[in-house]
């Protein structure tokens, strides 16, 4: 099992905010916490905030009825797979709308995830 940097905080954040989604909130946590054990997460904004080198995401906690993940910088990714949506000048949302969309769309956020560290390492 690879190793994760779960932050206490976070599931105390979460805890207390009794969001109707928490349950895929938490399954798109564990997917990028899993992607790289140098992914930290954060209370940042008033929310779950992924970081390696910077900003990589987070969650837009006022979404109910779909989880939404907020890429800072998603615009500069190469994203090949689709995910992320939008056409702001640097921000990119990734949608998720249940526990099966979030494990059909599993192993197109690792690839963001890990995009995010190249980018990052170069």
């Amino acid at each position: 099992m690879k190793t994760m940097n779960i932050n206490p905080e976070v599931d105390t954040y979460l805890e207390s905010k009794n969001h109707p989604m928490t349950a895929e909130i938490r399954a798109v946590r564990r997917i990028i916490l899993e992607t790289d054990d140098r992914m930290l997460e954060v209370i940042k904004w008033s929310s779950p905030t992924f970081m390696y080198k910077g900003n990589m995401a987070s969650f837009f906690m006022n979404a109910k009825k779909f989880v939404s993940l907020m890429f800072h910088k998603g615009a500069l990714m190469n994203d090949t797979t689709g995910l992320l949506e939008g056409d702001g000048k640097e921000g990119r949302v990734a949608r998720f709308e249940s526990l099966e969309d979030i494990e059909k769309k599993k192993e197109s956020l690792q690839g963001v995830v890990r995009e995010w560290i190249k980018m990052q390492d170069t």
